[in-house]
């Protein structure tokens, strides 16, 4: 088979290797689409270490070509998204339902070969069958989709509130069009206005580019007083922590925060303002039981996805992906083997 291993930093090629046979409770799945995001590219670069040699990937969707013996969960044939993250299941963490937090957690193209590649190893538990009918590029958002609905979750939005997404990328705008489901006005702060429009279109009361104006006279406009209810924050920088936290006025007194982002710079906060506006920040990590819910999201229609898949490369080309997905026109870049 055809898999794209990376042999060190930026050191990715495609090579011919051979197929890996599924063990006990084990699934072979040929894969069908594998998205890119930012951990790929840290993975890709060398930021973030890795044992080499790693075939990276973990947003992806396929075919189950083989099972191995014990397996229940899927067939032969089965179309799947993967879920590429689980814990131990033996520590607290784990026996508490927080996986996500598990300190042994194996994710799938970061610490074991991923889904650049013709086919994919995976453990049963990771392969949910996919609705009828669902094609595999919506299929595609699966997991990044997972990781929105338990950001917002954690948000605890409320019919009628006002809510500010800070960041216009794939997280962003599924957020976005999660928060206008719960009954939330939304306003969307991006760094510039390149997505903006995007935005409106999946129903962004509001937006703000932040070479423009004042996010938090946007956030006082749109919500008629000190600020939107909840923000929720998912560009992962040091800057978008800064705003979600330390812009007096962007979000109210009482008011909401979660941090869904990964920031990697250190982030300069006046907690002071955070003390004395009595904000509830908390943070979202991944997704403990939000999977399903995210796959039935898009099987009824509920989420908008197909404007978010803005360049498809095919596994020769993976290099080419990965550094179009650095690009601002870029949304989403998939990888078709």
């Amino acid at each position: 088979m055809r898999a794209a291993v990376l042999r060190g930093p930026r050191a990715l090629h495609v090579e011919r290797v051979e197929p890996p046979a599924p063990g006990p409770g084990e699934v072979l799945v040929r894969v069908a689409a594998a998205g890119i995001c930012g951990t790929d590219w840290r993975i890709f670069t060398g930021e973030r270490p890795v044992q080499y040699p790693l075939t990276p990937g973990h947003e992806f969707v396929g075919q189950v070509a083989v099972v191995g013996s014990g397996v229940g969960r899927v067939k032969t044939g089965d179309t799947v998204a993967v879920e590429p993250n689980w814990g131990c299941r033996d520590c607290d963490l784990c026996r508490e339902g927080r996986g996500n937090l598990c300190l042994a957690r194996t994710a799938v193209g970061i610490d074991r070969a991923g889904g650049f590649a013709e086919l994919c190893l995976l453990p049963e538990r990771a392969c949910w069958p996919a609705p009828a009918g669902l094609p595999a590029e919506r299929l595609l958002l699966t997991e990044p989709l997972a990781v929105v609905v338990r950001a917002v979750g954690r948000g605890a939005p409320h019919a009628g509130e006002t809510a500010a997404v800070v960041g216009a990328g794939t997280l962003g705008l599924l957020a976005l069009q999660l928060l206008r489901g719960r009954g939330c006005r939304v306003l969307v702060v991006s760094r510039t206005d390149r997505r903006l429009g995007l935005a409106r279109a999946l129903g962004a009361e509001a937006t703000l580019a932040l070479d423009a104006g004042d996010p938090a006279e946007a956030a006082r406009a749109l919500s008629g007083r000190d600020g939107v209810d909840l923000v929720v924050e998912t560009a992962g920088t040091a800057a978008a922590i800064e705003l979600a936290l330390g812009r007096v006025g962007f979000v109210r007194p009482g008011g909401r925060v979660v941090l869904t982002g990964l920031p990697h710079d250190p982030a300069s906060v006046a907690f002071f303002w955070v003390v004395r506006r009595e904000l509830d920040v908390r943070g979202s990590m991944i997704y403990q039981q939000e999977f399903g819910e995210a796959l039935a999201l898009l099987a009824r229609g509920a989420v908008e996805v197909t404007p978010l898949l803005t360049h498809r490369f095919a596994l020769e080309a993976v290099e080419e992906a990965l550094l179009t997905h650095r690009q601002p026109e870029a949304i989403k870049v998939a990888v078709f083997p």
